[in-house]
């Protein structure tokens, strides 16, 4: 390890490296708690969360802290494939959309009116854990803690080893206004498999506001990028099949969000906790992750507050290992996701299914959605599964 000289440097009690969902999420509550005002909080990032950059969707039964950000619910879903359409009734659960700058304000407009917490906008370049603290060096400053937060996610670290499978939840969304009233406003579109499979996971995701306005995201479960040409030829494809002649683009999204049971929490010291994607709280078999950093972060300020080894906060739990069952099928058969999506939600109870892709489902209820999905794959998947272990 190299000498390190600390001295006339800025301590905190905690550091965040990298400002994305989990960390914004865990310092908005340390604040809200009131727990924290004897404690210091920096956070550090380059991108000064300004801009509508991305939208989040998650099912709640309940009101939520992030009510004010929420711009739309809806009580109904559509499932689809070439083959049959189901509506799914999400009750007790509505399907909520948050977008972006609307999360940024909400969660800016508290925690930079705490004196405690502060946020500079500069990119980090060095974290160095030493016997009594953390030194983390950006371009322009250097700083030291108690306790270090990384959402910077490593992406090679993950994606050049051949143990765990790796796949992109990826896409590109064109939130459009049009002519025509052709939009269900009451219906999000969950998955539509309708649209071409070409050897993937390929599906379409349309979160209606109104008759004639709604984000339409082409998406992929696969582990390679197209060219954007490609995603948004698909998208215009699928606005001429709803009817659509006459529209504008209002805004455009771009995102790759990894899917995978990487064990990223190996990486996790008493001092240095990875959280995010860093720290694989995203979703790995669907890349939902609101809802998992949304739990996460709460779990984290509880444990925080009795323990300062986070080497103890990471639990693994059966639905990593169910995850992980899923996407090894996908990774050696990724035209099959059509078919096992499909399967789950053609005659299952959908208010099961989501509960359980909240990891919030008895063992019992697990089976219960587990048997609706074709038998054969999962049973290959468990006998491989053993060189995880």
């Amino acid at each position: 390890m190299r000498r390190i000289s600390t001295i006339n440097m800025k301590h905190y009690n905690y550091i965040f490296t990298g400002a994305g969902l989990s960390a914004l999420m865990t310092v908005y509550k340390m604040a809200l708690s009131g727990k924290f005002k004897d404690k210091t909080i920096l956070l550090i990032d380059e991108d000064v969360k300004k801009t509508n950059d991305r939208t989040w969707c998650f099912w709640e039964e309940n009101d939520s802290v992030w009510e004010k950000s929420i711009s739309k619910k809806w009580n109904s879903a559509l499932f689809a494939n070439a083959d049959f359409r189901r509506t799914l009734d999400l009750l007790p659960y509505q399907y909520n959309m948050i977008q972006g700058l609307d999360f940024y304000n909400q969660v800016f407009e508290r925690i930079l009116n705490e004196t405690n917490i502060h946020f500079i906008n500069q990119r980090v370049i060095d974290i160095n854990e030493i016997p009594n603290h953390v030194y983390v060096a950006t371009e322009a400053d250097s700083f030291t803690c108690d306790s270090l937060f990384n959402s910077i996610y490593r992406k090679q670290e993950a994606e050049n080893q051949t143990k765990y499978p790796v796949l992109q939840q990826h896409f590109i969304g064109w939130f459009i206004k049009s002519e025509e009233a052709v939009f269900n406003q009451e219906q999000a579109t969950f998955m539509d498999f309708s649209v071409d499979q070409r050897g993937n996971t390929r599906f379409m995701y349309v979160l209606p506001t109104s008759k004639t306005e709604a984000l339409l995201e082409y998406t992929l479960f696969s582990h390679q990028l197209l060219e954007r040409s490609e995603y948004e030829e698909e998208i215009q494809k699928y606005i001429r099949k709803l009817g659509i002649s006459n529209y504008e683009i209002i805004e455009k999204e771009r995102g790759s969000i990894p899917m995978s049971c990487y064990p990223f929490w190996k990486k996790n010291t008493k001092r240095v906790l990875n959280i995010g994607t860093a720290g694989g709280w995203t979703k790995a078999s669907t890349g939902y992750t609101f809802k998992n950093s949304d739990k996460k972060s709460t779990e984290l300020i509880e444990f925080i507050q009795k323990d300062s080894d986070l080497r103890k906060f990471h639990k693994k739990t059966k639905f990593w290992f169910y995850d992980l069952l899923l996407l090894d099928i996908l990774d050696r058969h990724n035209e099959m996701g059509a078919h096992l999506f499909s399967s789950m939600f053609k005659k299952g109870d959908s208010t099961l299914i989501f509960k359980f892709l909240d990891e919030e489902t008895s063992l019992l209820e697990d089976i219960q959605v587990i048997l609706k999905c074709p038998k054969m794959p999962f049973i290959s998947a468990l006998i491989r599964s053993i060189k995880y272990l």
